[in-house]
């Protein structure tokens, strides 16, 4: 099968299409890099449904997660200055980092940060809408329960690449966001791609956010990463990451240029910890996690992967090192597979090889998970029909309550129902049974259950959340009566 540009075009632009029709994908951006050139980019659909504005290579999108991997390279660039190894334990350079587990803070090293294996699992609601310094973030690690030993379980985790930012900056001694610009975009020549909403939407080709609702595809807001950048916080155009994507198939160097060494860049391309949640398709498998990066075979060749998601987007990078090919897709809307579609179909035209049936994989499926959610709603239904009222009067539950990871919850009584007011965030609380009512968290989040409790004496003094659901309810503590 030919892989020349136009055949590319002609082939991959119908898939993209079809893929964005069944997911209702508004617009996407996808480019292809084969060697040190970027041999197809093109926009597809609207960056502003409400504008008709089209999506071209240079609209910008956040890439979610797919900045940890610019963060593991910003590391191997202090790495190659000497100025720490991936083993160098955190607390050397910074000597304020607490974990809950004292064995995982005294021995947790930049290696462990980055390939999630510090026993903490994701704990995002303690970061979500949290307005405070990195370091002010940091402070409420030592109050999260691990779920699993130190070193013992691959758990993806956020609050890592955090902390792996402000090493960065305790060792470079600039921000995070100003040593990836200088040492990494700027020689990339990524003049546009930025780290907040206010410097996109200050130039003119910029990406609206969308998310799905009730199957339809809807506006939302812009979600600014602020203190956990260094986890997801970069804004780029498929062309300019089209750059990113040579340099790490070219040991390093982009035309001549050496942005980080090819050791380096070997450490972070290469297996650190299995990924115990194998995906379903024996093409992906076995799935290990390098530092910032999916490393798993794809159909007889070693694949470099991530996706990354933030408040109305969806991205995915898929490198095939051995054969010089890269592929990015970015995307206004959240929560769907298409950037993978897109990228293992067009790993599929790349290698020559006759397509996999992923549209129609994914298709099966997402209908078998809306049959299991239908199941489950229907299920909380007749949970809630019947149910014992409340223990006592609304009023008695309205108070403020913290937890010191979590931060503080506020419970007002607002006519007939009560209200949660979290990171300026107002949640109507809706009644389950008993004293347990039904909390929505993040866009991504299923409904959460919130529950109160009573000291000996009756008074309620706890309110309790599933927040994570790999440990115990998060328990906040009732600190003023009203």
């Amino acid at each position: 099968m030919k892989t020349q540009p136009e055949t590319l075009r002609k082939g991959l632009g119908a898939f993209v299409r079809r893929a964005m029709a069944e997911w209702k994908v508004p617009g996407l951006a996808v480019a292809v890099v084969k060697g040190g050139r970027t041999i197809f980019a093109e926009g597809f659909g609207l960056r502003d449904v409400k504008g008709g504005l089209a999506v071209t290579p240079q609209t910008l999108f956040a890439v979610g997660s797919v900045t940890k991997a610019f963060t593991a390279t910003a590391l191997g660039v202090l790495v190659d200055e000497g100025k720490l190894g991936w083993d160098t334990p955190v607390r050397d350079v910074l000597g304020g980092f607490r974990l809950r587990d004292p064995v995982a803070t005294e021995r947790a090293t930049v290696r462990d940060l980055l390939c999630h294996r510090t026993g903490l699992p994701r704990h995002d609601n303690v970061w979500y809408a949290l307005k405070a310094t990195r370091e002010e973030l940091a402070g409420r690690l030592r109050h999260l329960e691990p779920s699993k030993d130190f070193r013992a379980r691959w758990q993806y985790q956020n609050l890592m690449y955090v902390v792996a930012g402000m090493a960065i900056e305790a060792l470079a001694g600039q921000s995070w966001e100003a040593f990836v610009a200088e040492r990494i975009l700027q020689p990339l020549g990524m003049t546009a791609a930025n780290f907040s909403v206010a410097d996109s939407q200050a130039v003119s080709d910029f990406a609206m956010p969308c998310r799905p609702k009730a199957g339809r595809t809807v506006r939302t807001d812009f979600y600014e990463l602020g203190p956990l950048a260094p986890a997801g916080g970069i804004n780029a155009s498929v062309a300019e990451m089209a750059r990113w994507l040579s340099v790490n198939l070219s040991g390093g160097r982009r035309r001549g240029r050496r942005i980080v060494s090819a050791e380096a860049l070997k450490e972070i391309h290469s297996p650190q910890a299995v990924v115990p949640d194998q995906p379903a398709w024996t093409e992906l498998r076995p799935l290990t996690y390098a530092l910032g990066w999916n490393v798993h075979p794809y159909r007889g060749h070693l694949a470099l992967t991530h996706g990354g998601q933030i408040d109305g987007f969806q991205a995915g990078v898929g490198l095939l090192p051995g054969r010089k090919l890269g592929v990015v897709v970015l995307t206004n809307l959240m929560g769907h597979p298409v950037p993978d579609l897109v990228i293992y179909h067009a790993f599929d035209r790349l290698l020559g090889l006759e397509p996999v049936r992923w549209l129609a994989r994914l298709r099966a499926e997402a209908a078998r998970n809306r049959k299991a959610q239908a199941a489950r709603k229907r299920k909380e239904a007749r949970a809630r029909r019947g149910s014992a009222r409340p223990s006592r009067p609304l009023g008695n539950f309205a108070g403020r309550y913290e937890h010191p990871g979590y931060g503080a919850m506020t419970v007002e009584r607002k006519g007939k129902a009560l209200q949660a007011a979290w990171r300026g965030l107002a949640h109507t609380l809706r009644h389950c049974h008993h004293d347990v009512f039904e909390l929505q968290r993040l866009l991504w989040d299923p409904p959460r259950m919130l529950s109160f409790l009573a000291d000996a004496e009756g008074r309620i003094d706890r309110l309790i959340v599933h927040f994570e659901p790999a440990v115990d309810a998060i328990v906040f503590t009732r600190t003023a009566e009203q």
